[in-house]
């Protein structure tokens, strides 16, 4: 029976935000948000697994009911590409994958019915891969030779009128197993669904990027 999982990386050698994946984000430590999001698309997500090297990381993984595949060293380094990680679960895994949702723990907030959205948008389309992205609203440019020069734009247009422009936000992927075996997260049939929410502004890095998480936490609970 083909099946669809999601796979969390949380790995344990953080060096700007020390053990960042178990800090506190409201009631909850980090990676847990996502293991709790994929709970509540268990129409979606058959199986959560949790890849890490980190014992820490684990029982709190195992606590919340996810499972956890631990993750060798040789592939857990500060450069390691995320893709490493997911095919490593793959190969972990006994049974038949059709398709994978990566839940990056350092996005924790999400859209309550994004994954569905998503699910419903990967399926129509029949892409191998699907990961979501949001408007850019700024004015970019570079400096050479102390001058600065616009790149999306030209001085003094407003910027309601810049060329919509996207970046890639982190909240979701979702990729064909054997595309992931084929060394792909984002394949060239990539669909980009829209996501224009303020949760997508949040990717936690620093101390700064927690606080403002907890923050946009606290105000959609209020």
């Amino acid at each position: 029976m083909s099946k669809t999982i999601a796979i969390i990386p949380a790995r344990g050698g953080s060096k700007r935000l020390p053990n960042k994946n178990i800090l506190p984000l409201g009631t909850y430590p980090l990676l847990v948000h996502s293991i709790l999001y994929a709970q509540a698309n268990s129409d979606v997500i058959d199986a959560i697994y949790v890849s890490t090297d980190d014992e820490k990381i684990k029982e709190v993984a195992l606590q919340f009911g996810a499972k956890v595949i631990d993750r060798p060293m040789s592939i857990s380094g500060d450069l390691e590409p995320t893709l490493t990680s997911l095919q490593h679960v793959l190969h972990s895994i006994k049974e038949t994958i059709e398709n994978v949702v990566l839940l990056q723990p350092t996005n924790p907030l999400r859209p309550e019915d994004l994954l569905k959205e998503c699910f419903a948008a990967f399926q129509e389309t029949s892409s191998d891969s699907l990961f979501t992205v949001s408007q850019n609203h700024h004015k970019f440019g570079k400096i050479v030779d102390s001058k600065f020069i616009p790149f999306n734009y030209e001085i003094g247009q407003r910027s309601q009128d810049l060329e919509p422009l996207f970046f890639e936000n982190g909240l979701l992927y979702i990729t064909k197993a054997k595309s992931i075996l084929d060394d792909k997260i984002i394949t060239e049939n990539a669909f980009p669904l829209v996501v224009n929410h303020i949760f997508a502004k949040v990717d936690i890095d620093t101390q700064e990027d927690l606080d403002y998480a907890n923050y946009l936490l606290n105000h959609f609970n209020a």
